[in-house]
């Protein structure tokens, strides 16, 4: 920071810009340059907004180039990537500047960095344009095949899939799925003669032989009460079916999936409907009223229409692999909660249950992440009734365990032994070590620092590495902090680097795995910020510092380990007591006897 503020104090960024502006070096230079200029844009002392047009303009003069030097390329991208995402202005400068094209050129170079930096920049560009602008754009993506050259050569390519590269695929998933948002706020316009038309096509494609030969010749009366009972067949709670749809989320997006089901899948929409209409009024599956709350159900897994996380990286590869992904899913989840209905054998008053299996069905399957469509239809349907209760039992055994009295007291005799234990594991994933990513207010960086406990557990080292590069020994780190001088770990919004972004939505994530750590330097209180790569190492560090500071270990990750550990323990303890049942309470201790003259006296002599 001391470096980067004496530089620019001195017109260094003047310099750099004159430099990419007007010089005539394409290669090294440029590219040590555009470096340079980066590294000291984000220490965050200048904003990006003060970069004026021609330097811009000349930046994406290198990204539209066909023969650079591979290096300038990247840099020059990451750098358009920071003024979208700071510059509202300069952003719309780059989007009319930077042809889609020319993007998707860079994606299908089969040079990993380029490829991740141009996602990066368009991910950017999707979120500075307007919903109009974003779904105009995105279709033209889907028409010149980007989805298909992601899943193929980005998710299935032989090089492992980087950490930003994965969060810029959650982004891209995130917009896509968000287009789907309008149609799931607006409920349906009874006065629409579009969506009245869409509703008897829904009701013709399930009865339209029926309706034929019954509504032949019929008065205008007649017909209408006979549309109303078929209506009412087809699942809708009202006979007039718009009175359902009216209900916002899913409101439109519903009757979407419904007709693409219908036109799709036409038998086993056929299939579906005719077979409930022949069971029991009691025990018939409600198509239309399925497929209202299904559609609840799949926005609220897959988050549509919610803001994009800043880090996380939650992408389904099945989104990529599949035309209409979402309508698809729908497909599949109908058909699930009818065969899942028939296995609970459920009737009208079962719905809210059957709803719930349904969905710890998904979102089991989902979290496994499956390649394609087609698997997911497999493992989803393979995942019974009869297997999530499985499920459920197993988890419950091992999340309650037995209440006795006795035990609960053998478990509290365990406890110390096991938190010592849990302790010991602590210190020592902190003396191998972790790489730690750098982020900034506006952009996810590159660079990566390393930090880990010395093996006495007296020294916290740490300092830089680079992208890719081995963990480094600690004796190559150039940095030391004294456990001793450590006052205090501070955690989320009391941490000082928390503190200084702000309380924004975009950094809830961050909040919840920020720690640093307070030490005195000299006669000043310093600090060294830390954000966790994930919440299990946000657990494991924060315990191992809770730990050397010898203060408790509270993290939920150590409640989760306290709890196998006690569970195991226990059970290898009781193992001997198989099939014996242990009282509430301890048998009573009998009266002591009438005298005590068994007792044998020690000073008499035998002769």
């Amino acid at each position: 920071m001391t470096f980067a503020r004496e530089v620019i104090s001195r017109d260094g960024l003047q310099r750099l810009g004159t430099i990419i502006e007007d010089g005539d070096d394409l290669g090294e230079v440029l590219a040590l340059a555009l470096r340079t200029f980066l590294e000291l844009m984000e220490h965050g002392m200048v904003s990006w907004e003060t970069l004026s047009i021609p330097f811009v303009r000349k930046v994406v003069c290198y990204v539209n180039m066909n023969l650079m030097d591979p290096s300038v390329q990247p840099l020059a991208l990451r750098l358009l990537e920071s003024v979208t995402l700071s510059s509202p202005a300069l952003g719309q400068l780059i989007k009319s500047e930077v042809p889609l094209d020319r993007l998707l050129v860079h994606l299908q170079v089969m040079n990993q960095q380029l490829q991740t930096k141009a996602m990066a920049l368009l991910t950017a560009l999707l979120q500075g344009a307007s919903p109009a602008e974003r779904k105009h754009m995105l279709d033209y993506l889907w028409q010149r095949n980007l989805r298909q050259f992601i899943y193929k050569n980005i998710i299935h390519s032989a090089a492992p899939l980087g950490d930003e590269m994965a969060h810029h695929l959650y982004v891209l998933q995130s917009l896509t799925l968000g287009l789907l948002e309008p149609r799931m706020r607006t409920p349906l316009d009874p006065y629409s003669q579009e969506q009245r038309e869409q509703l008897q096509a829904l009701r013709q494609a399930a009865f339209e032989s029926e309706g034929e030969s019954l509504g032949t010749g019929l008065s205008a009366d007649r017909r209408r009460s006979l549309c109303a009972r078929e209506f009412r067949k087809l699942g809708f709670s009202n006979s007039n079916p718009g009175q359902d749809l009216e209900r916002v989320p899913p409101g439109l997006l519903a009757l979407d999936n419904m007709l693409y089901f219908s036109r799709h899948a036409p038998s086993a929409y056929s299939r579906f409907v005719l077979e409930n209409s022949s069971r029991e009024d009691k025990h018939e599956c409600p198509f239309a009223r399925s497929s209202i709350q299904l559609t609840v159900l799949l926005c609220e897994l897959l988050h549509v229409g919610e803001p994009c996380s800043e880090t996380a990286q939650d992408f389904s590869p099945m989104f990529f692999g599949q035309d209409q992904s979402f309508h698809e899913l729908f497909c599949v989840g109908i058909q699930l909660l009818n065969k899942t209905w028939k296995e609970m054998r459920a009737t009208q008053e079962d719905f809210d249950k059957v709803m719930q299996v349904v969905r710890e069905q998904l979102a089991r399957t989902l979290a496994l992440k499956p390649s394609s469509l087609e698997l997911f239809r497999t493992k989803v349907n393979a995942l019974t009734y009869g297997e999530v209760l499985r499920l459920r039992q197993t988890e419950r055994l091992h999340q309650e365990g037995t209440l006795a009295p006795p035990i609960l007291e053998l478990r509290e005799k365990l406890k110390p032994e096991l938190m010592g234990l849990i302790r010991q594991q602590r210190l020592l994933r902190l003396c191998e070590g972790t790489l730690f990513r750098k982020i900034s207010s506006r952009r996810r960086q590159d660079k990566l620092w390393f930090c880990c406990l010395s093996p006495n557990h007296k020294v916290l080292q740490y300092g830089d590495v680079e992208e890719g590069a081995d963990p480094p020994t600690p004796e190559a780190l150039p940095e030391q902090l004294p456990v001793a001088d450590i006052r205090a770990l501070l955690t989320g919004k009391d941490c000082p680097h928390i503190r200084e972004k702000g309380s924004g939505k975009q950094n809830k994530d961050l909040c919840e795995l920020a720690f640093s750590v307070s030490y005195d330097r000299g006669e000043e209180e310093a600090h060294l910020n830390f954000i966790a790569p994930s919440k299990r190492e946000f657990h494991l560090w924060t315990d191992g510092l809770s730990a050397l500071l010898g203060s408790p270990m509270g993290s939920e990750q150590t409640r989760l380990d306290l709890e196998q550990l006690l569970t195991m323990e226990t059970k290898l303890r009781l193992l001997e007591l198989e099939n014996v049942p242990i009282p509430e309470r301890p048998p009573p201790i009998p009266p002591p006897p009438t005298n005590f003259n068994f007792c044998y006296d020690c000073s008499i002599a035998e002769p």
